[in-house]
């Protein structure tokens, strides 16, 4: 049995939770998510909880228990509290501005990288170097703060790049010359 899959999710006060065939939605106090989960997984919902179940011990079921209560956790966290994801912008003349709905990143090219916001993303830039991804999806939060870091990710010899928040960079010792 998977140990994800057969916790039950505490639904908080103020969620709304229905389930339409495989259609799961959730809105909450942040907005509303919905998601198509496989059609082997079902919902239960009682006392305030949800729990998966799955069919059948098969390979196929036991994968999706847990990824399937995953999902639906996140989506819940997601309605209530949101996601953040924050990226620093590390080396010099590196910096991010935001205007309107587009950031605009100076990382060292010879032009300015301007990236349009994704709807249901909101991009905060509270210094020149630091982003701050926010939204209730998780993986659209994720997704776009990897787009984000692929721009110019860190390098192991100075550290230079963008790098997640916290994020530690294995560094490299550089050549030594000849004596």
């Amino acid at each position: 049995m998977s140990r994800i899959g057969r916790k039950p999710i505490p639904l908080p006060q103020g969620v709304e939770f229905t389930v339409n065939g495989t259609l799961v939605s959730v809105s909450g106090p942040k907005g509303t998510l919905s998601r198509n989960i496989h059609p082997d997984m079902k919902l239960v919902v009682s006392d305030g909880q949800v729990v998966v179940e799955r069919p059948s011990d098969e390979k196929v079921h036991r994968s999706l228990h847990g990824t399937t209560r995953s999902v639906v956790y996140n989506m819940i966290q997601g309605v209530t509290e949101g996601y953040t994801k924050g990226l620093d912008l590390v080396g010099v003349g590196y910096r991010a501005a935001k205007s309107g709905n587009k950031v605009t990143l100076s990382l060292g090219f010879s032009h300015p990288v301007e990236l349009p916001t994704v709807e249901g993303i909101e991009v905060e830039v509270p210094t020149q170097t630091k982003l701050l991804v926010r939204g209730i999806n998780k993986e659209l939060v994720g997704e776009y703060a990897a787009k984000v870091r692929d721009l110019r990710r860190p390098e192991p010899y100075k550290g230079k790049g963008i790098r997640y928040e916290n994020e530690v960079v294995r560094r490299k010792v550089g050549k030594t010359g000849k004596k």
